[in-house]
């Protein structure tokens, strides 16, 4: 199923984040050079470290879909990641900071689906996937700086390693969503009670369901779907903050709800 390099690719991504350590690069020959290629390295990635103990991806995160991420990145387009189930936490999570290499946390909208979004319904725009979300949800994204230099590494090698991803902490699901203009939904993250940053969902590419739609169109490009149960992180409200041990975050969503994560 798999090439010889993405095979290579996979193991090397694998290996390092099973014993803890940090990644130089993917080099010239492991390298996957184009988005498309990168998400099959991912896919590849996803299946190690599942028959390595890592548990199944639940549900996926979405990377430069505001402004604020695109600018501190110096990526312009969106880029995707999974999350596996063992670090999906609800309403308040404990993350071990010796486990995590460089751990950071980022204030985001979420949402669940109900249905299944398939290729043969794409291309989807904002509309279209709004009758397959079931809830949403104010999210934590756990992110890990995994690598030496990430600033010196390609975005298809970001993306091959799930973009930073690490986990999640997911709030309470609102189940009358449509009761609300998700892109006046106002957000906002403390850290040790200290405010971080806050931020607006019509940030995420101006209509928070945007986002949805565009790795529901992704995903169809590769023939894949995404199914009723999983959840979505479709972005972040305000820029990446790295978390030292002992550190509390908590975010804000109004009338959406609350999560907290302590790293510990």
């Amino acid at each position: 199923m798999y090439s010889v390099t993405t095979k290579a690719a996979a193991r090397y991504l694998a290996s390092a984040r099973l014993d803890g350590l940090r990644l130089e690069s993917l080099g010239s020959e492991l390298a996957p050079g184009e988005e498309l290629s990168a998400y099959v390295v991912q896919d590849a990635l996803h299946e190690r470290l599942t028959e390595a103990g890592a548990g199944a991806v639940s549900g996926h995160k979405i990377g430069c879909t505001t402004p604020i991420m695109q600018s501190y990145l110096g990526i312009d387009t969106p880029c995707a990641g999974g999350v596996f189930e063992p670090t999906e936490r609800r309403q308040r999570g404990v993350y071990s900071f010796d486990k995590l290499l460089h751990p950071g946390v980022e204030c985001e909208l979420a949402v669940r689906l109900g249905a299944d979004l398939i290729p043969d319904d794409a291309p989807y725009d904002a509309v279209s996937v709004s009758d397959a979300v079931e809830a949403v949800t104010p999210a934590i994204e756990i992110v890990d700086d995994r690598w030496v230099d990430y600033k010196a590494i390609d975005t298809p090698s970001l993306i091959a390693d799930d973009f930073f991803g690490a986990g999640c902490v997911l709030g309470d699901d609102a189940q009358n969503w449509q009761e609300l203009d998700l892109s006046e939904v106002e957000g906002s993250m403390t850290i040790n009670g200290e405010l971080v940053g806050t931020g607006k969902g019509s940030a995420i590419l101006d209509q928070p369901l945007s986002a949805l739609a565009w790795l529901a169109n992704l995903m169809a490009q590769r023939g894949k779907s995404l199914k009723a149960g999983e959840f979505v992180l479709l972005g972040s409200l305000v820029e990446t903050k790295w978390v030292e041990r002992g550190d509390l975050v908590e975010i804000d969503l109004g009338s959406l709800g609350r999560a907290t994560a302590h790293f510990v």
